[in-house]
């Protein structure tokens, strides 16, 4: 059987992957952070087709050197992109590595009701002791102490999405009757740094529970449902994505690509003038012509679900896979775009899951019966 055609995704924070894209933008560097750049750049990412856009996101602003350092906060450019947009998806990065889940799961499950089921989050991880700082609170230091948080984290955000039942709303003018309390539930965590009693302060989301994208290792199997997966080669990144275990995996690819003025290489020699774009262990690099990049995404079909790209000058880049990779990959079928109307779950062919506490069963469940007597 073959595999079902890519998703693609683009990640769309600051102005490229290069730290110094900025330089080569064709705007004012004050006008990053206007809603007017983020909305023209999440409706061409929409308009090309991509499935879904990502924005990268940390309490530390970007570190650029002498460039722009500012940045506008994850959620809120997702919620202006989920409101000016109508059919991509949308999934902010947010760390829970300090950040309180309770939080992180009303923004998120906010952020699906606004796009009507368009909601995915980047679960990160704030590994910087500075991030603490900045916080004001103890650091986390260690690869296994920041796991901890993040898989506690994550399930806590996900059983509070479940805390009330698809049905829990009423809206019946007629009886007053607005809630049915006996389908709203606490979800009684306890953990080694904090609790969480529950329940969530907004319905349950639209999707069930908004997809959710992490690196591999960053959370328990069966939490996620996109792994993000990368290596030095196509070899590699096939194998990580064999052993991802999650139900999706997407490649990690930074891209730089020829235009008409200027080949890729050529770009980039211009931009290492200012900064260094070093290579990451945990990302596919490609440079070079559109038609080299699709013969590429063709030869990952076979191993992985979908891509992420990561521009390394948005104003640039972005415009050649609109014009050049993205049509022929849909002419080849290589890749899917979205329909309109679908949530990001549809989109992705994922299923819609089930509540936690749905057939009433769980032990929180029988506490809120008690409660309600």
């Amino acid at each position: 059987m073959p595999r079902p055609a890519l998703r693609l995704a683009v990640e769309l924070d600051g102005d490229g992957a290069h730290p110094a894209a900025w330089r080569r933008a064709a705007h004012a560097p004050g006008e990053l952070l206007t809603p007017r750049r983020v909305a023209r750049v999440a409706a061409a990412a929409e308009n090309a087709g991509f499935t879904l856009v990502t924005l990268d996101d940390s309490i530390l602003p970007p570190d650029s050197g002498a460039g722009p350092v500012g940045r506008i906060g994850a959620v809120e450019r997702a919620a202006f992109v989920a409101a000016s947009t109508s059919v991509v998806g949308v999934a902010p990065v947010l760390a829970t590595t300090y950040a309180e889940p309770f939080h992180v799961s009303s923004q998120l499950a906010s952020l699906d009701h606004v796009s009507a089921g368009r909601a995915g989050w980047v679960v990160g991880v704030e590994d910087d002791p500075a991030a603490a700082r900045a916080w004001g609170r103890p650091v986390v230091e260690g690869a296994g102490a920041l796991a901890r948080e993040a898989h506690d984290g994550l399930r806590v955000v996900q059983d509070l999405w479940d805390s009330w039942e698809d049905d829990a709303v009423i809206r019946s003018v007629a009886t007053s009757r607005y809630l049915d309390r006996k389908r709203l539930h606490a979800i009684d965590f306890t953990g080694e740094t904090y609790s969480v009693k529950g329940p969530s302060i907004v319905p349950r989301p639209p999707q069930g529970r908004p997809v959710v994208l992490a690196r591999p290792g960053l959370a328990p199997e069966g939490l996620v449902d996109v792994a993000l997966v990368g290596g030095a080669t196509t070899t590699e990144t096939g194998e990580a994505a064999a052993a991802a275990g999650a139900p999706l995996a997407f490649a990690e690819i930074e891209v730089a690509l020829d235009t008409p003025r200027e080949t890729a290489l050529e770009r980039i020699a211009d931009l290492e003038r200012y900064a260094a774009w070093e290579t990451r262990p945990d990302r596919l690099r490609y440079t070079g012509s559109a038609e080299g990049l699709v013969a590429l995404l063709a030869e990952l079909a076979a191993h992985v679900d979908g891509v992420r790209l990561w521009p390394l000058v948005l104003d640039e880049d972005l415009a050649v896979l609109s014009r050049l990779v993205l049509p022929e990959l849909f002419v080849r079928r290589l890749a899917a775009r979205p329909l309109p109307g679908t949530t990001l779950r549809t989109s992705l062919g994922l299923p819609r899951p089930a509540g936690r506490f749905a057939t009433g069963t769980g032990t929180a469940a029988a506490l809120v019966r008690e409660e309600t007597r």
